[in-house]
């Protein structure tokens, strides 16, 4: 039983890095950058014994010719390639589980992400409600902006001329 929810948490690490940053991926198959960011989140990668270099020549090792990305299968395939490596000392089976326990489990870490920077003049400058004039026109009573009709005039495109009183009464006028 705890060999299945271990092999579920790694199908679930694979397809929570083969998505990450790709709007469109599926989680069926990992391209190459996010297989060197799941080494490196996962500690596979260490510096001295398995290093960026290693990671890439196993990826291009065990995906397909034209290929450009590797499924679950080659995934694990690529596990075991590197196992022997990270683990030095130990057996291929015991190499394999403990590189699997280090990614079972895991998902992309934003470490390193710019966030942004809310204090003094930034705050000053970005509270809505402090805004005047045709600037306080660009939003509206929450704070959110209008998009682009706050910020253009829009044209009267009717045929009459603007502020006129009696406009759209035309054809009631005009009797055939």
């Amino acid at each position: 039983m705890a060999e299945s929810t271990e092999v579920m948490s790694l199908e679930e690490s694979f397809r929570k890095f083969a998505i990450y940053g790709d709007t469109k991926a599926t989680g069926q198959e990992m391209n190459g950058k996010n297989w060197a960011k799941l080494c490196k989140d996962c500690q596979i990668t260490d510096g001295k014994t398995v290093t960026s270099t290693d990671v890439d020549i196993v990826f291009s090792k065990v995906k397909e010719k034209t290929a450009r990305v590797i499924n679950y299968e080659q995934f694990k395939q690529a596990l075991e390639e590197l196992a022997p490596k990270r683990f030095k000392g130990k057996s291929k089976e015991e190499a394999y589980e403990a590189i699997c326990q280090l990614v079972a489990g895991k998902e992309p870490a934003n470490v390193g992400v710019t966030k942004a920077n809310k204090v003094g003049a930034v705050e000053r400058l970005t509270d809505t409600s402090k805004y005047t004039g045709s600037h306080k026109e660009r939003f509206d009573e929450s704070g959110k902006g209008k998009g682009k009709s706050g910020r253009e005039d829009i044209a009267d495109t009717s045929g009459y001329v603007s502020a006129y009183k009696n406009a759209g009464t035309y054809d009631s006028k005009v009797k055939k």
